[in-house]
């Protein structure tokens, strides 16, 4: 891989450091159409494609942060009953921050304004529900650097990345609480259901 250039053409690398920082990708991410294909695409085709999904989006935002002088990194937060998400983390001045797409509002960007991983991860729990409004997040992993695939070129292959899920599932994952706590949890209120699913997409089911 060319370092200078990441793998990357220059109109790609010209692309992704014109978001300039964590703030300006997420506008870009929020920018972007979201969709439901079951397809793990490196950046380079998010790119071409400009449409991405929880995975895809957090991939593409690391290659972001890295043309932008940040480490590469991801994480992934586990649910009971639900999807996982995977976040795009950062450091700014010792504190975490994220850079996210996700088909419900309030699990996207966050400012660098957390001490701890776990702070992080739990600055997601309300708004972390299914559709039956069980709040469902219960475990977050440690950031994986995705330099560790560089010899893969994550970035920029035409190949499907479901190895870099395939790691996040057999990373460990810490418990953000014990199961007492998790017995007692209340169902999300409707109000906040109903504006965190505003605008969500939804799989076309009609026939043709």
């Amino acid at each position: 891989m060319n370092r200078d250039h990441l793998g990357l053409t220059p109109r790609e690398l010209r692309k992704l450091r014109s978001l300039k920082d964590p703030y300006g990708i997420q506008k870009h991410l929020d920018a972007m159409p979201y969709h439901l294909a079951d397809t793990a695409w490196s950046p380079r085709r998010v790119l071409a494609e400009n449409t991405s999904h929880c995975l895809e989006a957090a991939i593409f935002a690391a290659a972001a942060l890295r043309a932008n002088g940040y480490p590469p990194l991801i994480m992934d937060l586990e649910a009971t009953r639900d999807t996982d998400h995977v976040l795009a983390v950062y450091r700014v001045d010792g504190n975490w921050g994220a850079v996210a797409k996700s088909n419900y509002n309030g699990l996207r960007y966050r400012e660098p304004v957390y001490r701890s991983l776990r702070e992080l991860a739990l600055s997601y729990f309300n708004m972390y529900f299914n559709l039956r409004r069980e709040r469902t997040l219960r475990r977050y992993s440690r950031p994986v650097n995705l330099s560790r695939f560089d010899h893969l070129e994550w970035m920029t292959t035409e190949k499907p990345l479901w190895f870099i899920a395939y790691h996040l599932f057999d990373l460990p994952h810490y418990s953000l609480f014990g199961k007492r706590i998790a017995r007692r949890l209340h169902r999300v209120e409707q109000h906040l259901y109903e504006g965190e699913i505003l605008g969500k997409a939804y799989k076309n089911t009609a026939k043709d």
